[in-house]
């Protein structure tokens, strides 16, 4: 079955760090491309980090610079590194991979993980 499992949220004041991690299981992580995306109540849904199955990167406007993603294929391991973090920064935070099946792309999703910014 496939399982995607998101982990290290948590509560940190602002300009604190976290650092999240997506465990993946039943799913090609190595071919796949792997997104985090955040959800916060009463805000669109928006892609944060991407991260390609051959390593480039692409990140969101609003955390360029302070948020920085990273894959490890030999765990299949995904990892999302916060610095910096600001309030705004509050939301749900899951991960997502996508991946060719012949010409059909697929995707699978976690359940989230917590992350709120408060003094």
């Amino acid at each position: 079955e496939v399982q995607l499992v998101e982990s290290g949220g948590g509560l940190v004041q602002p300009g604190g760090s976290l650092r999240l991690s997506c465990a993946v299981s039943g799913f090609s992580f190595g071919t796949s491309e792997m997104t985090w995306v955040r959800q916060a109540p009463g805000k669109q849904r928006e892609a944060v980090a991407v991260i390609t199955h051959g390593g480039n990167t692409n990140y969101a406007d609003s955390v360029k610079g302070r948020f920085t993603v990273s894959r490890d294929n030999a765990e299949n391991i995904l990892y999302l590194q916060m610095n910096s973090l600001r309030p705004e920064d509050t939301a749900v935070y899951y991960c997502n991979a996508q991946k060719f099946v012949d010409t059909d792309l697929v995707s699978a999703w976690g359940q989230g993980t917590q992350v709120t910014v408060s003094s």
